[in-house]
């Protein structure tokens, strides 16, 4: 990568992209405008800033090239292809600061904590798409939005909130794994960063669609309904189609570094809980995401070229589009909700100083979650008009879910049992996440249902569930692990009075919205409805469910308000704050650049809290200094200011 100076805004790899988004993007419409002057066809749109809507596909794409060259993030890349010598590892440009964290970075931590920045971010964007449409449902009658306006930001929440959850998945994959397994790396450091910064351009693609004309699908993006939505339909298909293209190079990055690059000692059966969780994901978003590129890219050329994929009329199915998007679209679910599990199964031991209650039964049973979660698709297509016989063997199988599912549920529950407890902020994330999760799980049997999901199906039960699942599975496990590792990744604590005030917070807030979403859906509210009959009853129902929004958005304000004071006044952290017996807290804080100067071997097993004699990594080569974590209960969590 050529070598550039730290001064200078172009220094910075984000706004050198921008300019490159910029330039490619108006040269991609010309482009596509000129030729089709040429060819005699229909050159000018008035209702899309001038340009037709073939243009701005080739422009949207030819803005997400001219930003990732623009950035260098391929630079590496081209230097090889021209027979130049690259760096093995490069360094980064901006050693330190904000800076460092808005140019590209080869290093997992930074690339990490990029990925986190922006999960955060796109999750505040879209509670807040949340809140406006919210408050339109609070009364009923049409508040302040319009119809389109209300089906664009419902659309983008939905979508938005998923492409957050993505991120957050890849932030803490990227950021632990080499940390759990010993590795000073991902395997592939240059895709490592590609597969980042392809977001960028994806996520501006995707919200550029607020402005040419919205869409009106849901985050589905059903046909026919998408073949006759407006042109920003094509920029949410664009969109999604590079964060899948992201989600496949960091995969693929995941699985490669698991299987080659783990410590010395480190079989299977002892690797962490969270790195067997990575790999599961990893595997479901390598062989999956193709599906959900593949269902989008067809409705595209069907709405560019003509063709009939999914138009009966021309020979084609809907129902196709349906098989093909959920074939993805619900395993990526256990691609949120493995991780969060995977984080509750990592900090239960540590705050209950016991080991992990049949460790082995709940790696192994990440994968039976993984492996099940291909043969339910079609659960979500019960009122479809699919063939009839197809419903019996899908209810089962999504039914059989239920089984690797309650391995996690009953082995948290006796790592927790007389376990010598403590309630730190992590911890009561993680406590918070298993009794919302399990609400999710309860009420997921009636969706999976046949005769009961006939019922169900498209109201607002269906919210409530899906939002609990969601919540238990992923977001409060990533408040969790972002606490937990925050020492690790800035070197201070957090402040835990406004750690704990998050909590309190969110918790109560969002059982109030979703019991609340549950039973207006039993009371026949649709979802992605703008408006309701007040003959329902159900008024002062959504009225307290836009408040809990409301409360839940305080919660986040207030927790990205403590990240980001903490990150850079919180008190100075020691290495090992919480006791953890996991590699990477026998490091010092924060971490160094390149993880272990000095290889471990594993010598034991990850989760033996409290047993006597047990040691899990050992940092010499020569064992003379095996890690024991159980520190006396009187161990100061935070070291002075000031301190080495």
């Amino acid at each position: 990568m050529n070598r550039r100076t730290n001064s200078g805004f172009l220094s910075i790899g984000l706004l050198r992209g921008l300019i490159g988004f910029v330039i490619g993007t108006p040269a991609g419409l010309l482009l596509v405008t000129v030729i089709r002057l040429a060819l005699g066809l229909t050159a000018w749109n008035p209702g899309a800033f001038g340009f037709t809507e073939p243009a701005w596909v080739v422009g949207a794409l030819f803005g997400a090239i001219g930003f990732m060259l623009a950035t260098g993030v391929t630079s590496d890349w081209f230097r090889w292809m021209r027979g130049l010598e690259t760096p093995e590892h490069p360094q980064d440009d901006h050693e330190s600061g904000v800076r460092r964290y808005l140019s590209i970075s080869y290093d997992h931590k930074v690339i990490g904590i990029q990925y986190g920045v922006t999960a955060l971010a796109m999750i505040c964007l879209a509670g807040l798409f949340a809140i406006t449409f919210r408050t339109e449902l609070a009364a009923t009658g049409l508040q302040f939005l319009s119809l389109e306006q209300f089906n664009t930001i419902m659309s983008l929440h939905g979508i938005v909130m998923i492409y957050a959850m993505l991120l957050g998945v890849a932030a803490m994959s990227n950021y632990l794994v080499p940390l759990l397994i010993g590795a000073n790396d991902m395997i592939f450091p240059r895709l490592n960063a590609f597969a980042y910064w392809i977001n960028v351009p994806a996520g501006i693609i995707l919200l550029s669609s607020l402005f040419l004309g919205g869409f009106d699908t849901g985050w589905t993006g059903y046909p026919p309904l998408s073949t006759r939505a407006p042109l920003g339909m094509q920029m949410f298909f664009l969109g999604v189609y590079l964060f899948g293209l992201s989600s496949i190079l960091g995969s693929l990055n995941i699985i490669a570094t698991i299987v080659r690059l783990r410590a010395p000692g480190m079989s299977y059966f002892r690797m962490p809980v969270f790195v067997w969780t990575a790999f599961a994901t990893s595997i479901i978003s390598l062989t999956a995401t193709q599906l959900i590129g593949l269902s989008f890219q067809l409705v595209m050329f069907e709405r560019l070229f003509g063709m009939g994929f999914f138009s009966p009329e021309r020979g084609g199915d809907p129902i196709l589009f349906q098989h093909l998007f959920w074939f993805y679209s619900h395993p990526a679910v256990y691609v949120f909700i493995l991780t969060g599990l995977g984080v509750i199964s990592e900090l239960l031991p540590v705050f209950s100083r016991k080991p992990l209650f049949g460790y082995r039964w709940v790696a192994v049973s990440s994968f039976g979650i993984a492996l099940v979660g291909f043969l339910v698709w079609a659960h979500h297509m019960f009122t479809s008009g699919m063939a009839s016989y197809l419903r019996v063997p899908f209810m089962y199988s999504t039914l059989l879910v239920a089984v690797p599912t309650g391995v996690k549920f009953f082995s948290w529950v006796a790592t927790i049992w007389q376990g010598k407890l403590t309630f730190p902020t992590p911890m009561l994330f993680v406590l918070g996440a298993i009794s919302i999760f399990l609400l999710g799980g309860l009420s997921g049997p009636p969706n999976g249902t046949v005769s009961t999901d006939l019922h169900l199906q498209d109201t607002y039960w269906i919210v409530g569930h899906f939002h609990a699942t969601m919540f238990g599975g992923f977001v409060f496990p990533f408040f969790a692990a972002i606490y937990y590792w925050f020492p690790k990744m800035t070197g201070r604590m957090y402040n835990e009075t406004l750690g704990k005030l998050h909590f309190f917070l969110m918790l109560p807030a969002f059982y109030v919205q979703s019991l609340g979403q549950m039973q207006v859906g039993l009371l026949g509210m649709r979802r992605r409805i703008a408006d309701y009959d007040p003959a329902l009853g159900i008024e002062t129902t959504q009225l307290l469910i836009t408040i809990a929004a409301y409360v839940i958005g305080l919660s986040i304000i207030i927790g990205v308000i403590n990240i980001i004071y903490s990150a850079r006044r919180g008190p100075v952290a020691v290495a090992n704050p919480w006791r953890s017996r996991s590699p990477e807290f026998q490091l010092p804080s924060p971490l160094p650049k390149h993880n272990y100067p000095q290889p471990f071997t594993v010598i034991g097993e990850p989760y033996d809290y409290g047993l006597e004699g047990s040691a899990f990594v050992d940092i010499d080569k020569e064992r003379a200094r095996p890690v024991r974590p159980e520190a006396e209960p009187g161990e100061p969590s935070v070291a002075p200011a000031g301190a080495d």
